[in-house]
């Protein structure tokens, strides 16, 4: 378990309104008046894959939103093994328990090369105060986080584990790029709960039966239809992916 936090702060404030993925965000419908309200900085962050962007019990100051890479929340066991409660995609909010709580829930670790930005709970605190539309988006954020965190326990957790790993694999399809990023063996078995042998042997046979077709490292392009097929979903299911 990496404790240590290590990411990087560019000094300018994040341009809210020009951002790429503003209108998934929490900002996504907030006026050029409501923007006159923030006078603390928005903080770009880059965070380098594997390392931590906060640790459970952190004292929580900060809410964070994912404009790229993918982000895990995980809970450690007491033995060590750890449990992937939430992978988090661009557009995804990250820490909204310290609206309410003192200290973070989860360790959140980069599992790619990531970019976020740090929005002071001041700042959510005065618009929140200030601007109706951010009361509700915050409400809104907060529920599709519960639910997202749902999905992953019914999606990630039942079914063999050939029915979880391409799930898995159709949950982080890049729709754009129409490529997957597969993570490492030893993370797929702790966000499945399988082991990492089972994890190597079926990513293998995907390949084999051209399920996944390689294209660079841990990248791969996806048989959507047959992978739909091995998780028992059909193409209206991948909605329930959606950030």
């Amino acid at each position: 378990m990496n404790h240590t936090t290590s990411y990087t702060f560019r000094p300018e404030l994040a341009r809210c309104r020009e951002c790429g993925v503003r209108k998934f965000a929490l900002f996504n419908n907030l006026t050029d008046e409501d923007f006159k309200l923030v006078h603390m900085p928005v903080e770009d962050i880059t965070l380098p894959k594997r390392n931590t962007l906060y640790n459970a019990g952190d004292q929580a100051q900060s809410i964070f939103t994912l404009r790229s890479g993918l982000i895990k929340l995980v809970h450690y066991l007491p033995d060590g093994n750890q449990r992937v409660v939430r992978l988090v995609k661009p557009g995804g909010t990250i820490g909204l328990e310290a609206l309410v709580s003192e200290c973070f829930t989860h360790h959140a670790e980069a599992l790619q090369d990531s970019k976020l930005c740090r929005i002071p709970i001041a700042v959510i605190e005065k618009l929140d105060n200030e601007s109706p539309r951010l009361h509700k988006q915050v409400l809104n954020r907060w529920h599709q986080a519960v639910m997202e965190s749902d999905n992953w326990l019914t999606q990630m957790s039942t079914g063999t584990a050939r029915e979880r790993v391409a799930r898995l694999c159709l949950f982080l399809h890049d729709d754009v790029t129409e490529t997957c990023t597969v993570p490492g063996r030893e993370d797929i078995g702790a966000m499945l709960g399988i082991t990492t042998e089972t994890a190597s042997r079926i990513i293998a046979d995907f390949r084999r039966h051209d399920l996944l077709e390689f294209k660079s490292r841990n990248v791969f392009k996806l048989d959507l239809v047959g992978l739909r097929e091995v998780a028992g979903m059909d193409a209206a299911d991948d909605g329930n992916y959606a950030d």
